[in-house]
C-alpha cells in the first residue's frame, strides 16, 4: 500500500492505495480494473486494514483504497456542526474524484458499513457493490440487553448501554490475538490506534452522530431496488454489532447473512478471510459475478452527471 494525503477543502485526508501492477477488470488483462474502497470502523483507521487490502489486490486483481475518515488516524476532523454521515461519505467521494475512480466496490466495516450504505443510496451509479461487514447502519446494535445493562439500568440508565458497549469492545479485543500472525496484527493496528488515542476528542462528535443514526429506510431502498449487489458478512462471535443487529439487517433486506469465524473485527486478525470469501464461497462468487456485470453496464456513464452527483454528496 502506498500512503498519501489529500487536501480536501483545506483538511488533510490520509489514505493509501494498493500498488499491485496486475490489476485488471472483468474482461481480463487490459480492461479497466475494479476499484475497491475499504472503509474502516469507529476508532480505527485505514492503516489497520492494509494487510487485508493488499491481499484483495493480489488475489482479485483489484485496486484498493484505504481512507482514514475525518477525525481518525491522523486525518483532520470535520467541524462539529458538519459531522454527519452524508458529509463523511462525501469525503470518501472526494477521494474517489481525486483518484479518478468512476465506480468502486465498497467494503464497509462497522461504522464504515453505514458510510457505504449512505454512499450507495446517495449516488448509486458510483457504487459497484457493497460488502457490508458487521455494520452499524441500523439501530439494533445500540439496544443492549446484557446482564450488565439490566444491572445498571435502574441506577444509571444513561450509562447502561454505553457501559455494555465498552465491555463488548473489550471482550472483542482478544479475537485479534488468535490470528496466525499476531505480531503483524499488532503492527498494523497500533499506529492508527495510537493516533486515535492522542486525538480522542476528535472522535467524540462522530460517536455522538453514530448513536443517533438510523439508515434503515436507505437499507430497505437499496435492497428493494436490486441495482447494487449487497453481501452482508458477520463475525459469529460479534458482541459489538451482535446477532440481533445481523438479524435486523437480514429482515430489512431479505438477504441471508454470511457468518464467518471471529468477533467484530475478524478481518484484522485474519486478513485473508475476505478474499477467500469472495473467491471460494458461493455467496462471494455470486457477488463478484454481479459486480462484474454491473461494471460492464456502467462502462460509459455520463461523466459530467457523475461529477455533479459527487459534488452534491460532498456538500460542495
Amino acid at each position: 500500500m502506498v500512503p498519501a494525503v489529500l487536501d480536501s477543502g483545506g483538511r488533510r485526508l490520509r489514505y493509501a492505495v494498493s500498488n499491485n501492477v496486475r490489476a485488471n477488470g472483468p474482461d481480463g488483462p487490459g480492461s479497466p480494473p475494479v476499484w475497491a474502497v475499504n472503509i474502516h470502523g469507529y476508532f480505527a483507521g485505514g492503516g489497520m486494514y492494509w494487510r487485508e487490502s493488499a491481499l484483495l489486490a493480489e488475489m482479485l486483481g483489484w485496486r484498493v483504497v484505504n481512507p482514514s475518515l475525518p477525525g481518525f488516524a491522523g486525518s483532520d476532523p470535520l467541524p462539529w456542526e458538519q459531522v454527519s454521515i452524508s458529509n463523511i461519505a462525501g469525503q470518501v467521494g472526494a477521494l474517489m474524484d481525486h483518484l479518478g475512480i468512476d465506480q468502486a466496490v465498497l467494503l464497509g466495516h462497522s461504522m464504515g458499513g453505514a458510510v457505504a450504505i449512505e454512499m450507495a443510496s446517495a449516488y448509486p451509479d458510483r457504487v459497484l457493490g457493497v460488502v457490508y461487514r458487521d455494520g452499524a447502519a441500523t439501530p439494533a446494535w445500540k439496544k443492549r440487553h446484557s446482564l450488565l445493562t439490566s444491572s445498571l439500568q435502574p441506577v444509571a440508565p444513561d450509562l447502561a448501554g454505553i457501559a455494555d458497549l465498552v465491555l463488548a469492545v473489550v471482550l472483542d479485543f482478544p479475537d485479534l490475538l488468535f490470528g496466525r500472525r499476531i505480531a503483524s496484527t499488532f503492527r498494523s493496528v497500533w499506529p492508527d490506534a495510537r493516533r486515535n488515542v492522542r486525538a480522542f476528542g476528535r472522535t467524540i462528535p462522530v460517536g455522538s452522530m453514530l448513536m443517533a443514526l438510523d439508515l434503515s429506510d436507505k437499507v430497505v431502498g437499496l435492497a428493494s431496488s436490486g441495482r447494487i449487489p449487497l453481501l452482508p458478512v458477520w463475525g459469529c462471535f460479534d458482541r459489538v454489532a451482535n446477532a440481533a443487529t445481523a438479524a435486523e439487517f437480514s429482515d430489512l433486506t431479505g438477504l441471508d447473512i454470511l457468518w464467518v469465524p471471529g468477533g467484530h473485527s475478524w478481518m484484522l486478525a485474519r486478513p485473508q478471510s475476505q478474499a477467500d470469501i469472495l473467491r471460494f464461497l458461493e455467496p462471494g462468487r455470486s457477488f463478484l459475478e454481479q459486480v462484474d456485470a454491473r461494471q460492464r453496464s456502467l462502462m460509459n456513464p455520463t461523466k459530467d452527471l457523475s461529477r455533479r452527483g459527487l459534488h452534491a454528496l460532498s456538500g460542495k
